[in-house]
């Protein structure tokens, strides 16, 4: 009798496994004409992203004029009621989209003028005070000390605003400067 090799037990035979039914995902509305197309449907936009913004501290200004620049972007952007402007201030960061610019740009325009008409206010003040003095001549030792102590504070007054509207000055300028390249920027965008 021929002998065979011992036999091998069988596993039991398992039962094929059942596949999971899921429910039908939802197409969407115009999903026959992506079909068609032989193209995947839309994503839909991404959420907004904050604003492009710099550290104002890159910007090459001292560190007065960096203060400055926060303290007026939060006005420009508190009166305007732009959560993102003011945010920005409050970290450090300057805005760098068109209007943001253009809303800091036009605020830095209306503190200049205020600056000026208040040095013509001044300036007009120290006239006054010169020709008042030099009619009363030496009538008056105590009136004379007292019309210099005001003419000096009108000067010092001067001074300071002459030095705050050159400050807003450089500051507006940049701010030009910056809004120009974002604009460039966006128009060769639009043109791809």
């Amino acid at each position: 009798m021929p002998q065979h090799p011992p036999s091998r037990a069988r596993p039991p035979q398992q039962q094929p496994r059942q596949q999971q039914q899921y429910p039908p995902q939802p197409r969407p509305q115009n999903y026959p004409q992506y079909a068609q197309q032989g193209q995947p449907p839309r994503q839909p936009p991404p959420a907004s992203s904050p604003p492009a913004s710099i550290p104002d501290t890159n910007l090459g200004l001292s560190a007065q004029d960096v203060s400055t620049l926060r303290h007026h972007q939060q006005l420009a952007h508190t009166s305007a009621r732009s959560s993102a402007g003011s945010a920005a201030s409050s970290q450090g960061r300057l805005l760098l989209d068109a209007s943001s610019l253009t809303l800091l740009g036009r605020h830095l325009e209306r503190v200049m003028g205020a600056i000026q008409t208040r040095l013509e206010a001044l300036n007009r003040a120290t006239e006054l005070a010169t020709a008042a003095q030099g009619a009363r001549g030496a009538d008056a030792l105590a009136v004379a000390d007292a019309e210099i102590a005001r003419f000096r504070a009108l000067l010092r007054q001067i001074d300071e605003l002459e030095a705050e509207f050159e400050k807003i000055g450089r500051i507006r300028e940049m701010v030009r400067g910056f809004r120009a390249r974002v604009e460039a920027m966006e128009r060769r965008v639009e043109r791809r």
